[in-house]
C-alpha cells in the first residue's frame, strides 16, 4: 500500500511521540519512537507557507538552467531520493555522492553526507546553488521569481516582501521539507507500547540490533542516528574508473573543497568529513544516516555501493570492507558473526522502521508573464 500526502494533509500536522512507557518495559534503552519534529522560532509553519514551499521544492525555477528543482534528485516514488548509486547532476557533469532521502530529514542537525550544513535553509540554498547541482545564481533566481505573479503574490502574503526574497524561497522549501515526516512506522507503534506492533522476527532482529549486533552503537535515539561521522570501509564508487564525466566531477569536487596538489592527482576515493576539517584522521568518514524510511531508498552508503537492506546487513557482518583510508576505519566495525537466520530477522527489523510509502503528486506549477510597465 502506498500514503498519498497533500500539503494540507501534513502541514502543521499534530503529532505527538505517544505515552511513555513504563519503568519496567523490555525495549532496549537507547531508542524511542520518533515525536513532532522540530521547528526553528526564526521560519514558524504556517500552510501559506508550506504551500508555497512545496512549489519551489518542484519547480526549476530555483536552478542555473531552469532544469533542476529539488525534486530532480528527490523523487517522492524513488524514497524522495533517486534510485542510483550516484545522484543526478547538473546537465554536463554527473554528481558525485548517493542522494539522501528528504523523508524526516527535518530532525537532522547535519545535513549532507558530511554534515556541511546546519539547517534544511542552509541545505536548500547549498542545493540550489551547487555545482553539480542546481548550479543557480541568487540574483538570477531571485529575478526569475519576480516574472511569476503568483509568486510575487504569495511572498507578499507568506513573507512580506514587496519582490520576492530569494532567502524566503529557501525558507519555504525547509518549511515544506519540514511535513515530509514519518513517525507511524511499526517501530513506532511497538516503541509506544503496542507489542503487536511489531512480528515475532521484528522483535528477534531489534534485540539482534541492540545486542549482538550492535547497530544501536551509531544507531540510536528517536532518529536511529548519533549523527557522529565514521569510516566503515565502504568500497570507493566503482564510476569514477569507468565514466569520464564521473572522473571530472570527482576531480572538480576536490578541487573545489580545497585538497593538496598530492590529493587531488592520486586521490581515487572521496575523502568524506576530511573537505571540512582537513584533518588526515578524517579521512574517508561520514555521518551516519538514519535507517528511517530505508525500505524505499536503495542503494545504500554515501555512494550507492550497497544495493539492498540484506547487503547492507551482510557487509556489516562481515566486518565492513575496505577502502583507501584503511587507517581510519572504525574500531566499531568487526565481523558479527550473524547466522544467515539472523540475517534474515535483523533485515525484518530494520524495515519495520518504514511505514507505508509516501507519495505526493508534482504540483501545477504557475508560469512567467511580464511584469507590469510603471504607470506614469
Amino acid at each position: 500500500m502506498t500514503t498519498r500526502i497533500t500539503v494540507t494533509a501534513l502541514a502543521l500536522a499534530g503529532l505527538t511521540a505517544g505515552a511513555a512507557l513504563a519503568e519496567d518495559d523490555p525495549r532496549p534503552e537507547g531508542l524511542a519512537a520518533l515525536g513532532p519534529p522540530p521547528i526553528p522560532a526564526d521560519n514558524p509553519m504556517t500552510p501559506e507557507k508550506v504551500a508555497l514551499g512545496e512549489k519551489l521544492f518542484f519547480d526549476p525555477i530555483l536552478s542555473g538552467n531552469y532544469g533542476m528543482p529539488c525534486s530532480a534528485c528527490h523523487r517522492p516514488e524513488a524514497g524522495w531520493a533517486v534510485q542510483a548509486p550516484i545522484s543526478f547532476g547538473y546537465p554536463g557533469t554527473t554528481h558525485w555522492r548517493n542522494s539522501q532521502t528528504v523523508v524526516n530529514s527535518a530532525y537532522y542537525g547535519k545535513l549532507f553526507w558530511a554534515g556541511a550544513s546546519g539547517s534544511l535553509e542552509h541545505q536548500a540554498r547549498s542545493a540550489a546553488r551547487g555545482g553539480v547541482a542546481g548550479n543557480g545564481e541568487d540574483d538570477m533566481m531571485e529575478a526569475r521569481l519576480a516574472f511569476v505573479p503568483e509568486y510575487r503574490a504569495a511572498f507578499k502574503q507568506v513573507f512580506g516582501d514587496d519582490w520576492p526574497n530569494i532567502r524566503h524561497a529557501y525558507m519555504a522549501i525547509a518549511a515544506y521539507q519540514r511535513t515530509l515526516v514519518q513517525t507511524d512506522t511499526p517501530f513506532d507503534g511497538y516503541m509506544r507500547g503496542d507489542d503487536d506492533a511489531l512480528t515475532e522476527p521484528q522483535k528477534r532482529g531489534l534485540a539482534l540490533f541492540a545486542g549482538k549486533a550492535n547497530c544501536i552503537a551509531c544507531h540510536n535515539g528517536p532518529l536511529l542516528t548519533d549523527e557522529a561521522y565514521y569510516n566503515t570501509g565502504v568500497p570507493p564508487y566503482g564510476g569514477w574508473e569507468e565514466d569520464p564525466v564521473a572522473q571530472v566531477t570527482f576531480r572538480f569536487e576536490l578541487y573545489a573543497k580545497g585538497v593538496t596538489e598530492k590529493k587531488y592527482r592520486e586521490l581515487k576515493d572521496d575523502p568524506g568529513l576530511y573537505f571540512r576539517t582537513k584533518q588526515a584522521s578524517d579521512m574517508g568518514k561520514f555521518r551516519v544516516p538514519s535507517l528511517r524510511y530505508t525500505k524505499y531508498t536503495f542503494p545504500y552508503m554515501h555512494n550507492g555501493m550497497i544495493e539492498t537492506l540484506r547487503d547492507v546487513v551482510v557487509f556489516y557482518n562481515e566486518g565492513g570492507g575496505e577502502n583507501e583510508f584503511a587507517e581510519n576505519k572504525s574500531p566499531l566495525i568487526r565481523p558479527l558473526g550473524l547466522t544467515d537466520a539472523e540475517i534474515d530477522d535483523l533485515v525484518a527489523f530494520l524495515e519495520s522502521l518504514s511505514g507505508e510509502e509516501i507519495l505526493a503528486e508534482d504540483p501545477e506549477l504557475p508560469v512567467m508573464e511580464p511584469l507590469p510597465v510603471a504607470q506614469n
